[in-house]
């Protein structure tokens, strides 16, 4: 640790873990005068960074803290996104643009919302559009019946369910691009298991 991660003023220097699964990538330092006042904060990054590749610096993820020790704080994954600037740039003026809005749970129980989106090479109309979707929706869905969280995000983040996508849609119509424009965490396993709950007792009280 450096001189900066002592306490200053009352206050410490705690460095920011990413999840086992991105290596603990050192996400950056945050202080605070309690542990339990780090709890909570957010930290963007980009792929680019963590992985020093400026060629995925268009692929941004946030982290927030959910776990603390003497002077590093552990954090969760919570969203995957593409930049705005990015997408606008794939967007092509007599092109269709695709997009659909998927919320699953994963193997482990874990609620999340996935945006993959198709650009066309040119103009699709409205049949081979709600097919694409149709598509996107069925293979997104089936990647979280087959994987836990950790292995979704994977899957998103390394392109794996976009060539997917793109492999079984470009059929239908000539694809330029497929990419998964967001993926946000909604809801953890013990949340989800008290929402369950609570609608059963709402369902029983209505009897």
């Amino acid at each position: 640790m450096s001189e900066k991660s002592s306490t200053i003023q009352g206050k410490r220097w705690y460095t920011v873990l990413a999840p086992e699964q991105f290596d603990r990538a050192e996400l950056g330092e945050t202080v605070a005068e309690e542990p339990n006042q780090v709890v909570g904060r957010t930290i963007e990054t980009t792929l680019g960074e963590m992985e020093g590749d400026q060629g995925q610096n268009n692929n941004k993820l946030t982290f927030k803290i959910n776990d603390v020790g003497s002077d590093a704080a552990y954090a969760e994954f919570i969203q995957y996104e593409l930049t705005r600037d990015y997408l606008r740039s794939l967007v092509r003026r007599g092109a269709s643009k695709i997009a659909a809005n998927v919320t699953l749970l994963t193997t482990d129980d874990y609620r999340v919302q996935i945006q993959p989106v198709a650009l066309t090479t040119k103009k699709a109309d409205r049949p081979q559009e709600k097919a694409i979707r149709s598509v996107m929706v069925d293979i997104v869905k089936d990647a979280a019946k087959e994987r836990s969280f950790a292995d979704l995000i994977d899957s998103v983040v390394e392109g794996r369910i976009s060539s997917a996508i793109y492999g079984e849609a470009k059929t239908i119509y000539p694809l330029r691009r497929v990419e998964v424009q967001k993926l946000s965490l909604e809801a953890r396993p013990a949340e989800v298991a008290a929402e369950e709950e609570a609608s059963v007792d709402v369902e029983e009280s209505a009897e």
